[in-house]
């Protein structure tokens, strides 16, 4: 069956870097696109940033745009999600997502 694992959450300072990866299995991963989703405390999960299948077409929430970097890996069937310049606002819970294929989500604070 599909799987999405991700990995990677921490505490971490504000202005600091994080890198998050999302290990996949069950599906011809290199075929599909994949996408980051956070949800911060009390709020809607949101979007954060998509890969297309060749990794050629990604798009960011403006929110990320600049800050973030997401990319993927078909040899290895892994998402990454290079995480620069974070603030409180970007604490969350992040999520790997393919179609209707979910992760457990990873744990980001980020707090001084």
């Amino acid at each position: 069956q599909v799987q999405l694992v991700e990995s990677g959450g921490t505490l971490v300072q504000p202005g600091r870097s994080l890198r998050l990866s999302c290990a996949t299995s069950g599906f011809a991963f290199r075929y599909e696109n994949l996408a980051w989703f956070r949800q911060a405390p009390g709020k809607e999960r949101e979007f954060v940033a998509s890969v297309s299948w060749n990794g050629r077409m990604i798009n960011y929430a403006g929110a990320v745009e600049g800050r973030f970097t997401a990319s993927r890996d078909n040899a290895k069937s892994e998402l990454y999600l290079q995480m620069n310049s974070l603030t409180a606002e970007d604490t969350g819970i992040y999520y790997c997502n393919m179609g209707g294929h979910w992760g457990q989500g990873t744990q980001v604070t980020v707090s001084s």
